[in-house]
């Protein structure tokens, strides 16, 4: 598969490169994580929302909204899902990643999605990156053995468990967490999770 940059014109449908922020402090905490053989994604973290960035992106960022600030760290080398929100979201890589990336706009009436329009990008050690609502995304990948360190910046209580039970019907069968509208790949157990399994083709792989 090839792997584009964030640099790359291809990127711009998906989201942009954030400029004029001090994200060093963020960046240094995050060394405190733990970084573990499989994935681990905690949403809100407050050692990270203490930081003076925090109040920043919530007023630059997300227009003064309540924001969360957590993390996705491990290693992961599989596409799996596809998720979006109502919301961008902003990364931080903290080492070098690999994005996993397709458009809303794609999926088809049925809900269904096809993997081969996914496209690969590169993240740096270092770029914060906004990803658009409407860019289809899931858990980071493995830019190379030592795993992946990414803060996650959302408004807040996205990712949570749903507190309504949610007829499973239209968009609403792909809604499955709060502001977290999800499709999983049959190769997976998200399926025994509630989740739906709509992913057409291939289970991406980066190994």
């Amino acid at each position: 598969m090839i792997i584009k940059k964030v640099t790359d014109n291809e990127f711009k449908k998906y989201g942009q490169v954030l400029k004029g922020y001090d994200f060093s402090e963020l960046i240094e905490k995050m060394k405190e994580t733990p970084l573990p053989s499989d994935v681990v994604y905690e949403p809100s973290v407050k050692e990270l929302e203490d930081l003076k960035i925090a109040e920043e992106l919530r007023i630059r960022e997300f227009g003064e909204l309540p924001i969360q600030i957590g993390y996705c760290n491990g290693n992961n080398y599989l596409l799996n899902a596809v998720e979006y929100h109502r919301s961008s979201e902003i990364n931080a890589a903290v080492t070098d990643l690999i994005l996993l990336l397709g458009c809303q706009q794609d999926i088809e009436d049925d809900y269904l999605y096809d993997t081969s329009k996914i496209e690969a990008f590169f993240v740096p050690a270092g770029t914060v990156i906004e990803v658009y609502a409407t860019t289809l995304h899931y858990a980071p990948c493995n830019a190379n053995e030592n795993g992946f360190k990414c803060v996650v910046v959302l408004p807040k209580d996205t990712n949570l468990p749903l507190e309504n039970k949610i007829n499973k019907s239209g968009e609403d069968a792909l809604l499955f967490a709060k502001n977290k509208w999800l499709i999983g790949h049959k190769d997976t157990d998200l399926g025994e999770q509630g989740a739906f399994i709509g992913l057409v083709g291939e289970n991406i792989s980066l190994k």
